[in-house]
């Protein structure tokens, strides 16, 4: 999945002057502002990092010679930086892309240097590629807002863009523009205007249906006003400030029932949301664990795609959908890290880019390891929770608590070396109530 991410530009608008800030922008550009000890934008810079991007073009505006004084080429932050200026003529966010394409890529991600977006960077590029397939040459990153954060822009239906209007809304658009796009580069290449607004040329290839879709339930954070830029630093300090210790749990047989393959005729994970179903008292469980302290995320081995049973995008949806299920429950569900990789190849297999070894597919800890990567982690109060002997050996490895859910037998000793879990439980609701506070 890093690869995708490593081959890919992102470019990212820092042209605005901030007014709305007033004083705290005279003399500071957005992506600048301090929070908890650095700059608002190195949060993102280092979320895409650690995704696996490499390559950067900052547009700038307001306060450029900061900007570029701070990032420098980017080395000392892992990446590679290249800068293009407006000047002295505002041109817009669409014109600032048009005045960089010299320095632009056939196809690149753009995000904005005032906001925090932490979503599945692979998802978005697989259904950019998609859509490029498809004739869309752009796509825009929505979430189910329903006029929550801002006023609601979008009307998407069954993962299709209608309509993006954000000057216009409707009543019934319930959906917003994340600020994540993808683009191909002949749409600025062909566009006349020195300078225009990006929202406008989405509109237009919104109306034209040329406008692709990847949906998150991810909130975004901005820092256009002082209370957003409040609520960011609050948040801020929640995540990246004193370790938290946290529960990573196996998906398959511990949230949702393994289901029948009709194709295979045998059981198997499910390959479509209609087939997800979740394990008795399962949301009670994960509440539960909620309120004794940890942080709940999910680590799975979903191989379904690479062997050609289903899609890539749809494994991500059946994701997305259930965390969006569990907060209407009530839980939160921090983080899903799915492993899609197989090694070896079947006749079925369309996506042959998840064909690899990777260092994510447990028993290796590299699902738990990235994760405590994104999240101030304690793993030694933490735990890993599992059906397997493989979610066994993956906790494990990665220096968390182990439980094991099911009938232990002797078998399965063998298949852990005969290391075996430090707890072993019935169900998830057994594990809960038996786990210590997190605090003990």
């Amino acid at each position: 999945m890093e690869a995708l991410c490593e081959n890919t530009q992102v470019v990212v608008l820092m042209g605005g002057l901030g007014t709305r800030l007033g004083a705290c922008t005279r003399d500071c550009p957005k992506p600048l502002m301090e929070v908890e000890g650095k700059p608002f934008f190195s949060y993102q810079l280092e979320i895409m990092r650690q995704a696996g991007f490499r390559r950067f073009l900052f547009c700038l505006g307001y306060r450029a010679e900061q900007i570029e004084e701070y990032y420098g080429d980017g080395s000392r932050f892992g990446v590679e930086i290249r800068y293009s200026r407006d000047g002295e003529k505002l041109l817009g966010t669409g014109g600032a892309i048009r005045k960089a394409l010299p320095l632009l890529e056939e196809t690149f991600l753009l995000i904005y240097g005032d906001s925090f977006m932490d979503v599945h960077y692979p998802e978005v590029l697989v259904r950019f590629r998609e859509g490029l397939a498809a004739g869309k040459p752009a796509l825009m990153t929505v979430m189910r807002n329903q006029g929550r954060f801002d006023r609601s822009n979008v009307l998407c239906r069954d993962g299709e863009i209608l309509r993006y209007d954000k000057r216009n809304p409707s009543p019934e658009m319930d959906f917003i523009d994340y600020g994540i796009g993808a683009f191909s580069r002949s749409l600025f290449e062909e566009e006349p205007r020195e300078a225009f607004d990006l929202s406008d040329l989405q509109q237009r290839l919104s109306r034209e249906g040329k406008l692709a879709c990847c949906e998150t339930e991810r909130r975004f954070y901005e820092i256009g006003t002082p209370g957003s830029l409040a609520e960011f630093r609050a948040y801020a300090a929640r995540r990246w400030g004193q370790p938290r210790p946290a529960v990573f749990l196996d998906r398959d047989g511990v949230i949702n029932e393994i289901v029948w393959n009709d194709d295979i005729d045998q059981l198997d994970s499910p390959l479509k949301w209609d087939q997800f179903r979740l394990m008795p008292e399962a949301p009670e469980a994960l509440k539960l664990l909620q309120e004794k302290g940890y942080l709940l995320f999910v680590v799975t081995n979903q191989p379904a795609a690479a062997k050609g049973k289903t899609r890539y995008t749809t494994l991500c949806e059946i994701n997305r959908r259930l965390v969006e299920e569990m907060r209407k429950a009530g839980v939160e569900i921090t983080d899903v890290e799915m492993c899609p990789h197989y090694g070896k190849a079947s006749a079925r297999t369309r996506e042959t880019w998840l064909i690899r070894d990777c260092s994510c597919r447990k028993p290796k800890p590299g699902l738990i390891e990235r994760l405590t990567e994104k999240y101030r982690i304690d793993r030694e109060r933490s735990w890993m929770v599992g059906d397997s002997a493989t979610d066994v050996l993956c906790g494990q490895a990665a220096g968390v608590h182990t439980a094991f859910l099911g009938r232990y037998k002797c078998d399965l000793c063998m298949m852990c070396g005969c290391r075996k879990p430090e707890r072993i439980a019935g169900n998830l609701m057994e594990f809960a109530k038996e786990v210590p506070n997190a605090a003990e």
